[in-house]
C-alpha cells in the first residue's frame, strides 16, 4: 500500500490539465505511440469537440522511482464551474491534487473554489505553474500569486510546460514524496466508495470504486449498502486505457467492478460497497448532496417515447450524478420531466448527450429557478415553486423569496467599469472589490440566481473581452417582488413559455418576448395575436399578419359595396378560423426566448 499514490488535478477552464495528463502518461510509458492522441482521456466526442473536459477520468499508472515500483492513480477533472460536482467526487477519492495555474493567466475564480474544495477534504497540495513557455507567460509574478493564495514556499512551486514535457520528472517525483500514501485496515472487513460509474450496454452497470479497508476478489458475494441489494463481483479490475481484469483490488487501490446489474437505480454514488456474509458496520459519509442551480422542463417530442426517455435520463444519471430530475405534465407538451442542472452549459451538454448517446429527440423548456411563495393564509408554510404555473393567485399571494449567490469575478482593471454596470443590471449588489495585483480586481456581488442562469456568462465574457473569470455560491434565499409573466398566443395560455420575473423588468421583458415571437411564429391563414400578460392586465402585444388572398380582384371598377361585401365574407370567415385554428410553436421559439439581449 506503501507505493500506491491517488491524486487528481484540479484548475481553471483552459489552464492545461487534460494536456498535463497526456504528458504524465507518455512519461510513465502508460500509452503506446498507436495510441496517443491529444487529450487522451477525453474520450466522449462532445468533449473532444468543445475542447473542454466534461466528465472526470481515472487511469492507473505505473512509475519506477529510486528502483521501486509506484502505482499511480490519476484523476483529470473538469475546470467549467458547472462540472464542480464531478470535481468534489473526484477529490473524495484522493489523497492529493496537483493545483496547475496557467502562467500567462494566472489565478482565476475556479482554480481558488476548486482549491478550497480540495483543503475542505484535507488533500496535499501541489502547486504546479503550466505553460511557462509561452511567450506571454509571467512566471514571476504568478509565482508570487500562488504563494500569496497557498501561504507556501516559491520553491514549492514547481515550473512546467504540458505541451513540451518541462517539469514533468519534476512533477511524478513531487507527487511519490509530498502526497501520503493511502491508510486502510487491510485484514478489516471490505469498504468500498463508489466515485463513478457508466452504463455499457452488453455487460451493464460499471461501477468505478476506490477500496478503504480489506479487499475485493473476483466472484466474491458483495453488498451495497445505500440500496441493501446484493451481488456477485463478476469482473474487478484496474483502469488503464482499457480495463484489465485483476483476481484482487487491494486496500487503498481504484478499480471497476462489473456485477451484471441493468437497472441503474440500484447503483448510487457514493454509496458503500461491502462483504454480503461480514459487512462493514460503518458506511462510508458519501458526497454533499448536489444542489441544482437551473431549472428547466424535458420533454420527448413524441408522447409515446416518454417511458424511453425515463430510461435514458437514469441510465445518464449514473454517469453524471449531478443530473437531477422528476416528472411533470404541461398542457402544451404532455408528459416529461423537470431537471434540475448546475447550469446552462450542463443543461446544453445533457441535452446533447441525450440526442447522440441515446437518439432520443427533446424538446427543451425556458429554464428557471426554485422559488419560495408564501400565502397570506399561512405565511410559514413554504410553496415550492419550480414552474410558474405552480406560483399561488396574486391575490392570495403574501411574498416570494428566490435564491441569491454569492459571485466572484476575476478580471483586468481596464473592465471594471463594464463589469460593474453588467452586474448592476442584473440586481446584483456589490460587497467587496479587491485589487489582487495593480492589473487584476475581484469582484463580490451578491446577485439573484435567475438573473444569471441565461446569458450572464456569455456577456460577462463580451463585456470583459474574455478575461473575466468567474465563479459563484449559493448563500440562501430573500425576499423579491416577482410577478409572473405568462404568454397568450391567439388568446391561450402557452405555460412553457412563461416566466417569473422582477416587477421592475416585467414590461419590458414581456415586450421583447412578444416582438421575437412575431419573428418566429409562421403566418397563418388568421390574424395570431401574441400578447403578455401579468394576471388580467396585458402588458404588450404584438400580431402576426394574416396570409389573405386578393378576393377583391376579380373587381374591375363597379360600386365600392361590391368590394366592401366580399371583404366583409372574408373577415366573417378570418374570425371564424380564428376561433377554431391551433398555432404551432416551433421548437425555436422556446430556446430564443433566452436569448433576448442578441
Amino acid at each position: 500500500m506503501k507505493h500506491i499514490r491517488n491524486f487528481c488535478i484540479i484548475a481553471h477552464i483552459d489552464h492545461g490539465k487534460s494536456t498535463l495528463a497526456d504528458r504524465l502518461l507518455d512519461f510513465t510509458g502508460s500509452v503506446t505511440d498507436r495510441e496517443k492522441q491529444e487529450q487522451l482521456l477525453d474520450s466522449m466526442d462532445l468533449e473532444r469537440e468543445r475542447g473542454i473536459t466534461i466528465k472526470s477520468h481515472a487511469i492507473q499508472m505505473n512509475y519506477m522511482h529510486k528502483g521501486e515500483e509506484y502505482i499511480l492513480n490519476l484523476i483529470d477533472t473538469p475546470g467549467h464551474v458547472d462540472f464542480s460536482y464531478e470535481v468534489s467526487r473526484s477529490i473524495a477519492a484522493c489523497e492529493g491534487a496537483l493545483l496547475v495555474v496557467d502562467a500567462a493567466q494566472s489565478i482565476q475564480a475556479q482554480t481558488i473554489s476548486n482549491l478550497y474544495l480540495a483543503l475542505e477534504n484535507d488533500l496535499e497540495i501541489i502547486p504546479v505553474l503550466n505553460k511557462v513557455d509561452l511567450p506571454s507567460a509571467n512566471p514571476e509574478e504568478v509565482t508570487d500569486d500562488i504563494v500569496d493564495l497557498l501561504g507556501c514556499d516559491a520553491s514549492e512551486i514547481i515550473p512546467a510546460s504540458a505541451k513540451t514535457g518541462l517539469g514533468i520528472e519534476d512533477i511524478l517525483t513531487a507527487v511519490i514524496n509530498r502526497i501520503p500514501a493511502p491508510v486502510g485496515k487491510v485484514d478489516a472487513p471490505l469498504r468500498a466508495l463508489i466515485f463513478d460509474s457508466v452504463y455499457n450496454p452488453f455487460r451493464g452497470v460499471e461501477t468505478y470504486f476506490r477500496v478503504i479497508n480489506g479487499s475485493i476478489k473476483k466472484g466474491q458475494h458483495i453488498k451495497f449498502v445505500a440500496t441493501g441489494n446484493d451481488y456477485y463481483a463478476d469482473e474487478v479490475g484496474t483502469l488503464r486505457l482499457k480495463q484489465f481484469p485483476q483476481k484482487e483490488i487491494k486496500t487503498g487501490d481504484v478499480g471497476y467492478l462489473i456485477t451484471g446489474i441493468k437497472d441503474a437505480r440500484d447503483v448510487k454514488v457514493g454509496d458503500t460497497i461491502t462483504d454480503a456474509k461480514n459487512p462493514t458496520t460503518e458506511a462510508i459519509p458519501g458526497f454533499e448532496d448536489v444542489k441544482p442551480m437551473v431549472f428547466a422542463g424535458i420533454y420527448p417530442v413524441d408522447t409515446e417515447d416518454y417511458e424511453e426517455l425515463r430510461s435514458s435520463m437514469e441510465k445518464l444519471q449514473l454517469n453524471d450524478a449531478s443530473l437531477v430530475f422528476a416528472p411533470e405534465s404541461s398542457a402544451a407538451l404532455g408528459f416529461g420531466f423537470r431537471c434540475g442542472f448546475l447550469g446552462m452549459l450542463h443543461l446544453e451538454i445533457i441535452q446533447e448527450r441525450l440526442e447522440r448517446e441515446f437518439d432520443m429527440t427533446v424538446i427543451t423548456t425556458v429554464p428557471n429557478v426554485s422559488y419560495h411563495a408564501f400565502t397570506h393564509k399561512n405565511p410559514n408554510e413554504i410553496v415550492l415553486v419550480n414552474n410558474p404555473s405552480d406560483l399561488p393567485e396574486p391575490s392570495k399571494l403574501d411574498r416570494v423569496e428566490e435564491p441569491f449567490i454569492k459571485a466572484t469575478i476575476i478580471t483586468k482593471a481596464d473592465f471594471v467599469g463594464p463589469v460593474m454596470s453588467l452586474c448592476i443590471e442584473k440586481r446584483g449588489e456589490i460587497t467587496a472589490q479587491t485589487y489582487l495585483t495593480t492589473e487584476r480586481v475581484e469582484l463580490n456581488f451578491d446577485m439573484p440566481l435567475a438573473e444569471i442562469v441565461f446569458d450572464f456568462y456569455d456577456r460577462l465574457k463580451t463585456v470583459s473581452k474574455g478575461y473575466a473569470s468567474f465563479d459563484y455560491a449559493p448563500i440562501g434565499l430573500r425576499e423579491s417582488k416577482l410577478v409572473k409573466v405568462d404568454v397568450l398566443l391567439n388568446a391561450s395560455n402557452v405555460d412553457a413559455l412563461s416566466a417569473l420575473l422582477h416587477v421592475d423588468n416585467a414590461y419590458d421583458i414581456g415586450k421583447r418576448m412578444c416582438e421575437k415571437l412575431k419573428e418566429l411564429i409562421p403566418r397563418q391563414q388568421f390574424d395570431i395575436p401574441i400578447q403578455a400578460a401579468i394576471g388580467a392586465k396585458i402588458i404588450a402585444r404584438e400580431t402576426v399578419k394574416a396570409l389573405r388572398k386578393d378576393v377583391t380582384a376579380k373587381c374591375y371598377g363597379g360600386d365600392i359595396s361590391r368590394k366592401r361585401k366580399l371583404l366583409e365574407k372574408q373577415k366573417k370567415g378570418k374570425k371564424r378560423m380564428r376561433q377554431v385554428g391551433n398555432v404551432e410553436i416551433p421548437q425555436e421559439a422556446f430556446m430564443a426566448v433566452l436569448k433576448l439581449n442578441d
